[in-house]
């Protein structure tokens, strides 16, 4: 069973996207991205360095942008060969894999992430704050510490790694003084996503959410809410409007991936990060990051072709 999934905000660096823009197909999608977002992704996505697209509101349109094309150019590449059976996508990837399962089409997913990113950008802007990742220790123990800190879990991504996340300054004392048998990572984000700091940004995104077309999923796709998967296009754009001040379930998500018999996973633009976990909680699967086109030939030994 193949499955595709949807990496999330940080996982873009400088210039990623310029050894897939000697793709025809992927060149088109990136300029049509551009044209209906009203943002310059192919500059963004070559030149601009790392402060320019950590920037919420351009990092987020610029992920799912990337994500769209590169599917674009594994359909190209594979056509029916390629039996895409499930998606799924962490954060804002849950976005591009809506698109994947046919809950969104391009301009849809474009529109929603376009207003996603600035009304999370905005909530950003109200009090410092960030995210940083503690890897190891005991999962109890270290969700204990972030409450008693004051800090909340925004990204449970199993195998050993929570995502803390809350004001600039408690983020600043945990990473100073990680828990006892844990490695702290201070994340290059611009505000502590996925907790009650998003809050302001869920009222306007309903809203904008009330006249956003879907139709139900051509494929399995599953949740970050809880890892279930979601069998209905109206559910799914209510969950991905609740899922910006709600935790991330990745560890579930995988869980439902491996109970479904998933053996080959394959990571979209920008992938890597997904992969990395993929590769220590479901060791079952083979795992396959998009980083470069000459991953194709990594999915086409993978699937046959």
């Amino acid at each position: 069973m193949i499955s595709i999934t949807c990496p999330g905000q940080g996982s873009q660096t400088p210039g990623f996207l310029e050894p897939w823009l000697e793709l025809p197909i992927f060149r088109a999608q990136i300029e049509r991205s551009s044209e209906i977002l009203g943002i310059d992704l192919v500059e963004f996505g070559t030149l601009a360095d790392a402060e320019a697209i950590r920037d919420t509101k351009i990092a987020q349109p610029l992920i799912v942008a990337a994500g769209i094309a590169s599917y674009l150019v594994l359909k190209e590449r594979f056509g029916t060969g390629l039996e895409v059976a499930a998606t799924a996508g962490h954060s804002v990837g849950e976005i591009t894999a809506a698109y994947v399962a046919g809950i969104f089409d391009d301009e849809t997913a474009l529109h929603f992430v376009n207003k996603r990113g600035s009304e999370m950008a905005a909530a950003a802007a109200l009090s410092p704050s960030s995210m940083a990742a503690v890897v190891g220790g005991d999962q109890e123990v270290v969700l204990s510490g972030l409450s008693a800190l004051g800090l909340a879990a925004a990204n449970y991504n199993g195998t050993g790694q929570i995502v803390a996340a809350g004001s600039a300054e408690l983020i600043s004392q945990l990473v100073a003084n990680a828990p006892a048998g844990t490695r702290v990572i201070q994340l290059k984000v611009a505000g502590a996503f996925h907790t009650s700091f998003m809050e302001p940004a869920r009222g306007p995104l309903s809203e904008f959410a009330k006249d956003v077309k879907t139709s139900d999923p051509e494929i399995e796709i599953w949740t970050n809410n809880d890892g279930t998967k979601v069998t209905s296009g109206h559910r799914f754009l209510d969950l991905l409007v609740n899922q910006v001040s709600q935790p991330v379930r990745w560890d579930r998500t995988m869980e439902s991936m491996s109970r479904a018999g998933v053996d080959v996973m394959i990571e979209l633009l920008p992938g890597g990060a997904l992969t990395g976990i993929a590769k220590r909680a479901m060791p079952d699967t083979l795992a396959i990051a998009l980083k470069s086109p000459a991953d194709l030939d990594k999915v086409a030994e993978a699937i046959g072709k």
